[in-house]
């Protein structure tokens, strides 16, 4: 069976730019101090919960700053190029090649997951799906953060860093994830919003969306 062309684009790009990207986003989270904020927070709620998976980790940024804070994170991505760029940069940590899609683990074997705009390149018809795999390897009273770009629109780019591609990003608003999270089976935990910043290297064109939900507890 063929796999859905939204992840073939999706690694192809970030094949592309897998080198560049790594070398752009590096000091990134120095200068987010919200994003930091939100990384210790849902770190602190996972903590003692079991494994933790950054999915869509990219370079492995994120999966080195919660490292940093204690976590026993490892990372998961769909793209070849980012992952020899998360292995180079972080040899101490774990990467491993999958797709959120259909996630290599078994039930209920993490206490925790993470998925940093890496479902903003999911189309909203398979979000759904998505939502009930992470709800699948997650044991019950586990966290799961997203992050992700706010918006009723999706965007596409093609050249950016040196490089032509073609990817799309999927815009939502908080209450649309939270209604779908809800639907597979998560709670509410934490909302934030973060308007659009203009200055700055890393400068935004939309408000930013961080929501941490928990996984329903069985006996309820």
């Amino acid at each position: 069976m063929s796999e859905p062309g939204f992840l073939t684009a999706t690694r192809d790009s970030y094949d592309t730019i897998s080198d560049a990207y790594a070398e752009w986003a590096a000091d990134e989270l120095a200068v987010k101090p919200v994003e930091r904020s939100v990384l210790a927070c849902f770190a602190e709620l996972a903590a003692g919960q079991g494994p933790m998976a950054d999915v869509g980790c990219g370079t492995g940024r994120v999966t080195a700053h919660l490292t940093g804070l204690g976590a026993d994170v490892f990372g998961i991505d769909l793209s070849p190029g980012m992952l020899a760029a998360a292995r180079k940069r972080h040899p101490e940590l774990r990467f491993v090649e999958g797709s959120m899609t259909a996630l290599d683990l078994p039930d209920e074997s993490l206490g925790s997951a993470l998925a940093w705009y890496s479902v903003i390149h999911v189309p909203d018809a398979q979000l759904p799906d998505v939502f009930a795999e992470f709800h699948r390897v997650l044991k019950p009273g586990g966290h799961f953060l997203l992050g992700f770009q706010i918006g009723e629109e999706p965007a596409r780019l093609t050249e950016a860093l040196g490089h032509t591609f073609d990817l799309t990003f999927h815009r939502r608003t908080p209450e649309a994830v939270a209604e779908l999270l809800r639907d597979a089976g998560f709670e509410e935990r934490m909302r934030v919003v973060k308007q659009r910043e203009d200055e700055g290297p890393f400068p935004e064109k939309t408000p930013q969306g961080f929501l941490i939900f928990r996984k329903a507890l069985a006996d309820r």
